[in-house]
């Protein structure tokens, strides 16, 4: 069997695993968005008692945003329900929640996919990296904003009021008719309920609760996409050379984590199954990776090992692995001294 055949053999035996099951999905609504908004409402009235208890309620909640981040992640590739037009309105609902528009993300996400690890394609849903080369040849402006960038205190600080709040209120440019439709109904929707809840309770107690939980959510989000592609020894090719199975399975990693931190985030950790897979539900995730023999060898980090990431900024393309600014600065002053000493010996 050739490579392109086993590659093709692997895909299709995902194909048991990408029916939803319409009993565990609403079961998976029930068990995330009720414990959710009682985390709220819970962070909310312990503000009369101790702001420290409101943050620790805070944390929780956030998690079970991520949570529900995943249900509306599932929803824009149309994995949640059988039906397009549910997972079309549950997307929507929980885009409001977690503040981002349906259809505008969906594109972007399912160009991810598509892109994922491919050098010449990258750009749009994914996170910024540059090769050693392209590094070493941008601008000092290029060089400095990307530092800025990639840096986690802005990465995880920073980015998530970017991302949420500024770049997912605007469509992008060509959108359809029905996506700026949808960004602009999901716009409205939150601005109304963020209004209606500064009505209610007060804008000063609207902000203390809802702000961690966007915070945190978002930081843990973020971190969760950054550290889902930036692993050793990644994946990434020139377009000729890519292949989608090996950009999902060697570009995509299995985060292994404690069974808690596994449930909140939605089985994505088997982040390897769906880009194999997008089709594949979160809750079948775990078992698609454990019942396929090929897959029990992929690149797996943890919540220990994956700290180890933050080092890496660049993408090497001979070494074929990630690296640090201080490597490309090595390797550019190694090949200066090659050029003067090859210009030395000339007659």
């Amino acid at each position: 069997m050739t490579s392109k055949q086993k590659q093709l053999n692997l895909k299709k035996q995902m194909s048991p695993y990408e029916k939803s099951d319409l009993t565990r999905s609403i079961m998976q609504l029930v068990n995330t968005l009720g414990p959710f908004f009682l985390l709220w409402f819970l962070a909310y009235k312990s503000l009369g008692i101790s702001y420290l208890l409101t943050l620790g309620i805070s944390v929780i909640a956030a998690g079970f945003l991520v949570r529900i981040f995943i249900i509306f992640h599932d929803c824009c590739h149309h994995s949640f329900f059988k039906n397009r037009k549910a997972n079309k309105i549950i997307g929507t609902i929980t885009g409001i929640l977690t503040i981002f528009p349906y259809h505008q993300w969906q594109h972007d996400h399912n160009v991810h996919h598509a892109t994922s690890g491919n050098l010449d394609k990258r750009g749009t849903g994914d996170i910024w990296t540059l090769t050693v080369k392209e590094y070493q040849n941008a601008s000092w402006t290029t060089r400095l904003a990307y530092r800025i960038y990639r840096n986690p205190f802005v990465m995880l600080g920073l980015g998530p009021i970017y991302v949420f709040l500024l770049r997912n209120r605007f469509n992008r440019k060509g959108a359809r008719k029905d996506e700026r439709i949808n960004t602009y109904l999901i716009n409205a929707a939150i601005a109304g309920l963020y209004a209606f809840m500064c009505w209610a309770i007060g804008w000063e107690a609207f902000l203390m609760v809802q702000g961690p939980i966007f915070l945190i959510s978002g930081a843990a989000g973020i971190w969760l996409f950054y550290v889902q592609h930036t692993f050793e020894d990644s994946y990434f090719e020139e377009d000729d050379k890519w292949e989608y199975v090996k950009a999902a399975v060697e570009g995509s990693s299995f985060y292994k984590l404690p069974k808690v931190l596994q449930w909140l985030t939605g089985n994505i950790g088997f982040h390897h199954i769906h880009h194999l897979s997008p089709r594949v539900p979160n809750y079948n995730l775990e078992n698609a990776h454990y019942n396929t023999e090929e897959l029990q060898n992929v690149p797996t980090i943890t919540l220990l090992t994956s700290l180890k990431s933050l080092q890496f900024r660049l993408w090497d393309e001979e070494a074929q692995d990630f690296t640090g600014y201080a490597a490309a600065k090595q390797s550019a002053l190694s090949k200066k001294q090659s050029r003067a000493k090859t210009a030395s010996v000339k007659p």
